[in-house]
């Protein structure tokens, strides 16, 4: 910014402490329009970024061991290439099938759900009055007549994940929207495909020749623009370090939970529904705090279906024992305290980015305000090589 206060130095006064700023401003505006111009892009640039970001990690760390740049590159991609290859050939098929069997059996989870509710119901009457929706007739008979729309199971699904009003026109439909959505993975599997491997592609390339790249973009430096490059550069790099950490964080806690989760429900008997149940709990890792709600819930269903209350009660008492290993033991040593954020403020954070952004919101949103409270609103050293500190965002 020393630098950047130069260029205006030579005009009077107050034009050269108010300059400055509207030129950052202004160069900020320019770049989240060109995001926005590319917004539909933005699955690929993102999965570029972090390849490209797993790829250059893993070539650094490889460094002490094998000498030749050229060479630990290659060895990661055809790593990497390698575990995805596996993943496509014996994991996405198992999956796709085990997703379609639990869609169709979806109304059958909350027919016995409702069953227990309303057991429960009748042996404690309390629970009728705290929530009348689930009080009345509880037969066998009438129970398996209701639909979606007359399900309590269902209208608090619909309700804990944000799915519209029950009692709204398209409240209904909106569950059945998001459990069509959930049978046809197979189509949006080969909808995105090409966006995944165009990103290997890119991420290949760029982590093949960074440090030509890195010259030329330092180049900028040397010329009329340069006073984007010194408004930008220094924050973008910033926050690709804040992101890069935290998404390799937590596709860590994500394999590590998916790991325990399957060793789990293996032994709670529900083997045949591994490779869903894993993938579900492998992706919803990387939505903190709610994810491990989203994730919970195919668990307890299928678990109630198969094996009945018991074996559900202990998927939940494996539910509560994998988190309380991931927010005690691994988070402490993987995150270390830059990401540290309270769990408090990462549901402010998560409602008003899934709100504001949907499914971005809630993948970026830890890690943007993890950046703008640690980086972007701190004072720089004086000899502009970082922030004074990036103190954990906790109370």
């Amino acid at each position: 910014m020393q630098q950047n206060n130069s260029l205006f130095h030579s005009l009077p006064q107050p034009w050269n402490q108010i300059l400055p700023h509207v030129a950052a401003l202004m160069v900020w505006g320019m770049l989240f329009g060109v995001i926005y111009l590319l917004r539909s892009f933005f699955l690929l640039l993102f999965l570029t970024f972090v390849f490209s970001y797993i790829q250059a990690q893993s070539v650094n760390r490889l460094a002490p061991y094998i000498k030749n740049r050229i060479l630990r590159v290659l060895l990661v991609a055809l790593v990497i290439l390698s575990v995805i290859t596996a993943a496509g050939i014996f994991l996405v098929p198992k999956v796709k099938k085990q997703t379609e069997v639990f869609v169709s059996q979806f109304t059958t989870y909350l027919t016995r759900v409702d069953q227990e509710i309303f057991t429960l119901t009748a042996r404690y009457p309390l629970l009728g009055e705290i929530f009348p929706e689930i009080s009345g007739t509880s037969s066998d008979e009438e129970t398996e007549k209701r639909t979606l729309k007359h399900s309590p199971t269902a209208t608090m699904l619909q309700q804990l994940l944000r799915l519209g009003d029950a009692d709204a026109p398209g409240g209904p439909q909106n569950l059945s929207h998001v459990l069509g959505t959930l049978g046809n993975i197979g189509g949006k599997i080969a909808s995105v495909a090409s966006a995944f491997l165009l990103s290997l592609l890119f991420s290949f390339l760029i982590v093949l020749d960074l440090a030509n790249l890195g010259t030329s973009v330092h180049s900028l430096e040397s010329t009329k623009l340069r006073f984007i490059y010194q408004s930008v550069t220094p924050n973008i790099r910033d926050f690709s370090l804040v992101l890069g950490k935290a998404l390799e964080a937590q596709l860590i806690i994500a394999i590590i939970n998916s790991i325990l989760t399957a060793v789990g429900i293996s032994l709670l008997g529900l083997g045949e529904h591994l490779a869903f149940l894993s993938m579900i709990v492998f992706f919803c890792s990387f939505f903190p705090v709610i994810g491990v709600f989203i994730s919970s819930i195919p668990i307890c269903l299928i678990a109630l279906q198969t094996q009945g209350l018991q074996t559900m009660l202990l998927a939940i008492l494996l539910i509560i024992i994998i988190h309380l290993i991931e927010g005690y033991i691994l988070n402490p040593r993987i995150y270390g305290s830059y990401m540290r954020i309270n769990s408090v403020i990462i549901l402010f954070i998560l409602t008003i980015g899934g709100k504001l952004f949907g499914v971005w919101g809630l993948i970026l949103g830890v890690p943007v305000c993890t950046y703008v409270f640690g980086h972007a609103i701190r004072f720089r050293d004086t000899d502009g090589q970082g922030s004074t500190g990036s103190p954990a965002i906790d109370a």
